[in-house]
């Protein structure tokens, strides 16, 4: 019979795959992935659906394989979603403190936080997150715990990604129609760095990158907090089409000379070397530059990172990037890319592999499925703060400003 308790499935629907990871929590709190389900995806355009019918299908491919590896009927997910729309802002919130002797009370910190997470958003935008930064006491930066200390003023800042409500339905929509539940839904961004950042390089700072087939999420860690994140609509499908146009070959063919060939760096030992494709389906042989080739791939791999650094850069946060840059995704894969990130952001590059995690190697040791194994560990996180907190599941519902509930109505 298969087994449902203890069982955290994380669902990534991708611009280029769906992916359904499982995995359960020991008596440790160790987390364990026992089971993978993936399939091509037909209806997703830069991280967004556009075609529920074949989304739902891909969706109940990559579910009925990961419940035959790991051997559970998997009731329930823990969504990714990405998009253009997905922005983020930092917001203070500030409380006097009233009482007689300037004692702070974990009341007076709690309002602070409401007041903190009371921001303004573009029209029928929702929160998807609101994590707290550091807290202000009198002036001072950096107080972790004001709770106790005397003070006339308590501030916090919080960091609140947010997104388009109708575009955020839509994934929670298409699972629902499977007759599956959405625990809750995370920034994919934030799953891939859950995956890949140990709390240390968390606490240096560090910037996450998730090279996508559609988009390209990326977010900075600081001082073990989430400081900044973003959506870039660029991916390695852009890569494949500059190739098939700048190659004048199908899409389908750039695609696989990008896989078999592909380079993110320029070289003079390429100089003169060619490729030759056999001809196949009325499509007639073909020799490729395999400079051109890589000066193409340079190109638009330079511009992606550098759009990304430009945007950190105007926060002031570059600096602060002890742990350098993880990249991650199937982008990450791309022979030479840690070399142009390394110029463009000027610091140490790394490719991320999921942290403390046991279970299928083949899963942990694959760049491509760093936001579903981030979703697990988003999962588990959550189902701890539940078992803590009795009420917490109408919390985050709260949280979410009835996202899950509305996906239905």
């Amino acid at each position: 019979m298969l087994r449902t308790s203890s069982v955290i499935v994380g669902l990534e629907i991708g611009t280029s795959k769906i992916c359904a990871i499982v995995g359960e929590v020991n008596e440790n709190e160790e987390l364990n992935i026992t089971g993978i389900g993936q399939s091509r995806s037909r209806g997703v355009r830069k991280g967004e659906i556009v075609d529920s019918g074949r989304v739902e299908e891909d969706i109940r491919v990559a579910i009925d394989e990961a419940e035959k590896m790991s051997d559970v009927e998997i009731r329930s997910v823990y969504l990714g979603v990405t998009g253009s729309h997905i922005s983020c802002l930092t917001n203070r919130g500030v409380h006097p403190v009233a009482s007689v002797d300037r004692e702070i009370m974990s009341e007076d910190v709690e309002d602070a936080i409401k007041n903190a997470k009371a921001v303004r958003l573009p029209a029928d935008n929702e929160i998807l997150h609101a994590t707290r930064q550091h807290f202000v006491v009198d002036g001072q930066e950096g107080v972790i715990d004001p709770v106790g200390r005397l003070g006339s003023r308590v501030e916090v800042d919080m960091h609140v990604i947010h997104g388009n409500l109708n575009r955020l339905q839509n994934p929670i929509r298409a699972v629902k129609n499977l007759q599956l539940e959405v625990e809750a839904v995370a920034f994919s961004g934030l799953a891939s760095a859950l995956s890949v950042l140990s709390p240390e390089q968390r606490k240096m700072g560090a910037l996450v990158i998730d090279l996508g087939g559609g988009v390209t999420n990326f977010i900075v860690y600081g001082s073990g907090a989430i400081k900044h994140a973003g959506v870039l609509a660029v991916g390695g499908d852009h890569v494949s089409n500059d190739l098939a146009y700048g190659l004048k070959t199908p899409l389908q063919r750039a695609e696989q000379l990008k896989v078999d060939y592909g380079c993110a760096v320029v070289s003079e030992s390429t100089k003169g070397q060619t490729v030759t494709i056999a001809a196949e389906l009325g499509v007639p042989a073909k020799t490729i530059n395999l400079q051109h080739l890589h000066h193409i791939m340079s190109s638009r791999v330079e511009e992606m990172f550098q759009l990304i650094e430009q945007d950190i850069a105007a926060t002031g946060l570059l600096n602060y990037l002890g742990a350098g840059v993880v990249l991650c995704g199937g982008g990450s894969r791309t022979p030479r890319i840690q070399e142009v990130a390394e110029r463009i952001f000027g610091l140490p590059v790394s490719l991320g592999r999921a942290d403390s995690i046991s279970g299928i190697k083949s899963a942990l040791d694959e760049p491509e499925f760093a936001t579903a194994i981030g979703l697990v560990r988003f999962g588990s996180f959550q189902e701890k703060r539940k078992a803590v907190s009795p009420g917490f599941t109408q919390t985050l519902k709260q949280a979410l400003g009835g996202l899950l509930r509305r996906a239905m109505l």
